[in-house]
């Protein structure tokens, strides 16, 4: 893989982007289909809209499923940043940086990331601000 940077370090998980989303997406198209196409029909009525719930269901999981692994994955980050930056300094890092900065943050090389990590805490960086005034890129290829 190419030198990660902005531009390239946004990770998609192929089995979960291009096969599983679109077969949630067809699969709950076709089984609202057969709901209208069932609607007058008393015998496949019931299986129809359970064919539409259990679809529905099955798409809330792998999205729940994905924001979970994420949340952890944020979680240690926050934690393995705290600890790179108590390293550095002595001292935990701002309560003022929210996860999302402090997953930002990650990125910054060692010698940005006790400045970077300061500017960030005042002037309340957005994460994609703090992504893109980094200039020595420190690549994660870990988070997906």
């Amino acid at each position: 893989m190419a030198t990660q940077n902005y531009s390239n370090h946004r990770q998609f998980v192929p089995i979960f982007h291009y096969v599983l989303v679109p077969i949630l997406f067809l699969t709950l198209i076709g089984s609202i289909v057969n709901l209208e196409q069932s609607w007058g029909n008393h015998d496949r009525l019931y299986s129809a809209a359970l064919l539409v719930v259990v679809t529905l269901a099955l798409a809330v999981m792998s999205v729940i499923a994905r924001v979970f692994a994420l949340k952890a994955q944020d979680r240690a980050i926050r934690a393995e940043e705290n600890l790179r930056y108590f390293a550095a300094t002595g001292k935990l890092l701002d309560a003022r940086l929210g996860t999302k900065q402090i997953v930002a943050l990650r990125f910054a090389g060692e010698g940005e990331f006790v400045d970077l990590a300061r500017r960030a805490a005042d002037s309340g960086m957005s994460a994609d601000a703090i992504k893109k005034s980094i200039k020595q890129w420190r690549p994660d290829m870990y988070r997906v």
